[in-house]
């Protein structure tokens, strides 16, 4: 199935109009005429099977023939990673973890971060293509960067991990995940998270993991968290 997306779409619709980029690529990349079934989501767990009534390369018009909702599994994961040095390591992550099954992602500014400035539309474009790639009906949140001091003071959902590499006592990843249960993770930046950085974290209730024997770079980390919490809820 090819997967489309059109934001402004609810269960009301009859028709709609991709806009012109859309449009021409659907016409004249694709090669989609009148009466070709179109599959379409919102982001927000529709999916809509749609017909071409005007196969337009400025404005192709879709009807609505039916649709349905898919819920949110019974899980949430909400990753909140540093900034990798090199960017594309960064959209690299960004891309996987949509594929794998990603709730909502934070880019945090630490300490020791050696990339402060994100390009938020840029991520947001990977996201959704990641997205229609691989048939998800969920776009995650990509939140705007903040400091690591405001984020862990801010109240997050459900169990609070951070995933750090000092020789201190942790717990493994594994040993904590249960299913169904709504999980933030904590990914620092190449040179891990600081010392105060550590500290201030335990003091607003975050539990400290680790994710294996290895040190791994932000971008593998972060997939391996991703995947943990996925895989322990997998039916």
């Amino acid at each position: 199935m090819q997967l489309f997306y059109n934001p402004t779409i609810t269960e009301s619709t009859e028709t709609f109009s991709f806009d012109k980029e859309e449009s021409k690529h659907i016409i004249k990349v694709l090669r989609k005429k009148d009466t070709d079934i179109l599959f379409v989501t919102n982001g927000l767990g529709f999916l809509f099977k749609t017909e071409i009534t005007l196969a337009s390369d400025s404005k192709c018009t879709v009807q609505i023939l039916s649709f349905e909702k898919i819920e949110l599994p019974k899980y949430k994961l909400h990753l909140a990673v540093a900034p990798t040095k090199m960017n594309d390591r960064y959209e690299w992550l960004l891309e996987k973890a949509t594929e794998i099954g990603i709730h909502e992602i934070t880019p945090i500014i630490c300490d020791r971060s050696e990339r402060k400035v994100i390009n938020a539309e840029r991520f947001d474009k990977i996201i959704l293509s990641a997205m229609k790639q691989c048939n998800q009906l969920h776009l995650p949140i990509l939140n705007p960067a903040v400091t690591f001091k405001e984020f862990v003071k801010q109240k997050n959902e459900g169990l609070q991990l951070i995933a750090h590499c000092e020789e201190t006592d942790k717990r493994t990843l594994k040993s904590v995940l249960k299913p169904n249960e709504n999980y933030t993770i904590l990914i620092g930046p190449e040179g891990d998270f600081s010392e105060k950085e550590i500290a201030l974290a335990l003091e607003n209730n975050y539990i400290p993991v680790s994710l294996g024997n290895t040190r791994l770079r932000t971008e593998t980390a972060a997939i391996v968290a991703c995947h943990s919490v996925v895989f322990i809820n997998e039916e």
